[in-house]
């Protein structure tokens, strides 16, 4: 979209400063396509060179980003405080927030009482307890387990991961598609987004060294449960890539195994490959509730250290009642037995959905976790078809880089009924978007 927005300045910083206030107060909404460059300079009267160097420190900052041809446009989620996203539609049914079922959360019990301590935690940060517990799930599926630490939610953890590893103007692999928080994180720490393309079985080996070998040095990724695919990896596939990071033993490797306990299939981790440096973050926001905002991170020495020095320069350490309310909760037969149910509830909801479009004609993917993909030709027209039947969807091109159009269905909330009734509209919507639209 274009934007009518009064741009002011006679300096770079100013031009900078006036495009993240307009941002901040809302002028510039997500996705507003700013003046180019050459335009902008003459209606303000500057050198090209000054906008240019406006809008690469507004790149820089996670303000903006460039897309080639189409220009430069404010981020999805720009790294300025911003108004919050639209609210879902009154009337419509809500697959598009990637959102577990509350049904299969259980009830949280903070403690009762909690007594003042003398100083912090920082000599302690860890409750013995929940270390225990960190230390047994990743051992459950065969993580290396000698080093552990906590954090304040994986993408609090993967950002820490990487502001500490890389410097600004680094490359980072990403998943293409991929989860929008976080390509929204890495342009925001200074990075520079390295895409690979993602199938079934997850990111493509070919690709992946295609990547490394042009100089990223961080690689983030999802071994199961991948968002907005559903990819996860299988056994073939991990040997793959990790033939390929052999060649790179000094690419920091980050699993984001954010649904570990609901993504309905197993693991098969790149961490058991030996691999010089390593992280494996997983958190309990998907399967015990999505205001408990802690992770665990498995890993070797020195990245662990290098993420703990940093924490302990910041916050120091995560809430120790928020950590006993994690360590409550874990232990909890009852909860562990709801979890169990979620994750068969969510396999069986996602295969109904995958497979009722497919009865269809409408190719989807969705091979864990909680979303399907569906390729489309024109998103917009599929969202807003949607829309007028009573389906929310999201539109694909939050998750892309590079990849081909789609939209994202999370199938979490969704009986057997639902999903034979949304495939139904789907295919209506597709006939009438390609009549209006072309596809």
């Amino acid at each position: 979209m274009t934007t009518q927005y009064s741009f002011t300045g006679t300096t770079a910083r100013e031009i900078a400063a006036c495009v993240e206030r307009g941002v901040a107060e809302g002028g510039l909404v997500p996705g507003t396509a700013l003046p180019p460059v050459r335009r902008l300079a003459d209606d303000l009267g500057v050198s090209p060179g000054t906008v240019a160097t406006a809008y690469k420190e507004l790149r820089s900052r996670g303000i903006v980003v460039t897309r080639g041809r189409g220009g430069t446009v404010v981020a999805h989620a720009p790294a300025v405080g911003s108004r919050r996203p639209p609210r879902v539609p009154e009337g419509v049914r809500d697959l598009a927030g990637g959102y577990p079922d509350p049904a299969f959360l259980p009830v949280l019990a903070p403690p009762a009482e909690v007594s003042p301590v003398h100083g912090s935690y920082r000599g302690s940060p860890r409750l013995p307890q929940l270390e225990e517990a960190a230390r047994a799930w990743f051992a459950r599926d065969g993580v290396p387990d000698a080093g552990v630490t906590f954090a304040h939610g994986a993408l609090d953890c993967i950002a820490r991961l990487l502001s500490a590893e890389l410097k600004p103007g680094d490359a980072v692999a990403v998943e293409d598609p991929g989860f929008h928080h976080l390509l929204d994180l890495v342009p925001a720490l200074g990075l520079r987004m390295a895409p690979v393309a993602v199938d079934d079985e997850g990111m493509r080996p070919a690709e992946l060294a295609r990547a490394l070998r042009a100089g990223a040095r961080a690689l983030v990724c999802s071994p199961r449960g991948q968002s907005p695919r559903g990819a996860r990896f299988t056994p073939g596939r991990r040997a793959e890539l990790l033939a390929v990071l052999a060649e790179f033993p000094e690419v920091l490797v980050i699993e984001d195994d954010h649904n570990a306990d609901i993504s309905g299939v197993p693991l098969h981790s790149l961490a058991t490959g030996g691999l010089a440096r390593w992280a494996h973050v997983r958190t309990v926001s998907k399967h015990l509730g999505i205001d408990l905002r802690w992770a665990a991170l498995a890993g070797d020495p020195t990245t662990l250290a290098r993420h703990d020095g940093r924490m302990l320069l910041t916050s120091g350490w995560v809430s120790h009642i928020l950590q006993e309310t994690v360590a409550r909760v874990m232990a909890d037969a009852a909860a562990r037995a709801l979890v169990a149910e979620a994750q068969e509830a969510y396999a069986g909801r996602r295969t109904a959905v995958v497979e009722a479009l497919g009865r269809c004609g409408i190719a989807a993917y969705g091979a864990s976790g909680l979303n399907v993909w569906v390729p489309v030709r024109d998103e917009s027209a599929v969202v807003n078809g949607l829309r007028t039947r009573g389906w929310w969807v999201a539109a694909g091109q939050r998750f892309r880089i590079g990849a081909e159009p789609a939209v994202r269905i999370t199938s979490a909330g969704l009986g057997a009924a639902d999903a034979v009734r949304l495939a139904s509209d789907f295919g209506v919507v597709l006939g009438e978007s390609e009549a209006m639209y072309g596809g």
